[in-house]
């Protein structure tokens, strides 16, 4: 069922003016499921393919934090509250690791194309976010050392592949960033308290051989 309420929320509920209700979907992550948000930088409004950041060669523009930077990301519902009164289309950015989900990111073509092989075969998979760009699947917080372990144990690793861990982001459905809308490919069950997640290592272990045996491990974007 590819909707989300939450506990108290609908996330990809819509205000009366029609836009997206940012600031109820950031409570709900930050309160409800303890996610650390803050929300992230705009598009350019001279552009909105470009980024408002100084960077002029920006990678994920509108899509990353810049003011507050990422330490300065929270579960508290006053100051969510407050980010989002005073910047209401700002995108909402998890920050991943602690306590907070991971994510493996892979361009867009070859992600659905790797669920699609995940599901055949019966792998679990919990939320996942969609961009136009790329997909992020969320799973359980992991070290660098375990992950180096990991990765250090396959034979070949897709350069598509990114990890977002301890120190990393990515935005979160309902944003609008410069690249388009965030949604939901997998979203959390109606009623999620808190999403569960997979193991990274089931991840890593289905998507690295799905994208290797359906010759899907496309080039980074």
């Amino acid at each position: 069922m590819r909707e989300i309420l939450g506990r108290r929320r609908r996330l990809l509920s819509r205000r009366g003016d029609g836009g997206p209700d940012l600031i109820g979907a950031a409570l709900t992550f930050a309160t409800d499921w303890q996610w650390p948000v803050l929300p992230g930088v705009a598009a350019d409004p001279e552009g909105r393919s470009r980024c408002a950041c100084p960077d002029p060669e920006c990678t994920v523009p509108g899509a990353h934090p810049f003011d507050p930077g990422l330490l300065a990301a929270t579960t508290d519902a006053r100051m969510v509250r407050w980010w989002w009164g005073n910047r209401p289309t700002a995108p909402i950015i998890l920050a991943t690791g602690g306590k907070a989900p991971c994510a493996v990111s892979l361009p867009a073509l070859p992600a659905a194309r790797a669920l699609t092989v995940l599901d055949r075969r019966g792998i679990r998979l919990g939320p996942v976010v969609a961009s136009s760009a790329r997909w992020s699947i969320l799973v359980k917080p992991y070290s660098m050392e375990q992950l180096g372990e990991l990765l250090y144990a396959k034979d070949f690793v897709p350069g598509s592949l990114r990890f977002h861990g301890e120190g990393g982001y990515i935005a979160l459905p309902p944003s609008e960033t410069a690249q388009g809308e965030v949604r939901w490919e997998r979203a959390p069950l109606p009623g999620s308290a808190s999403p569960w997640v997979p193991d990274v290592e089931a991840v890593v272990d289905a998507v690295v051989d799905a994208l290797t045996r359906t010759g899907v491990s496309a080039p980074e974007m």
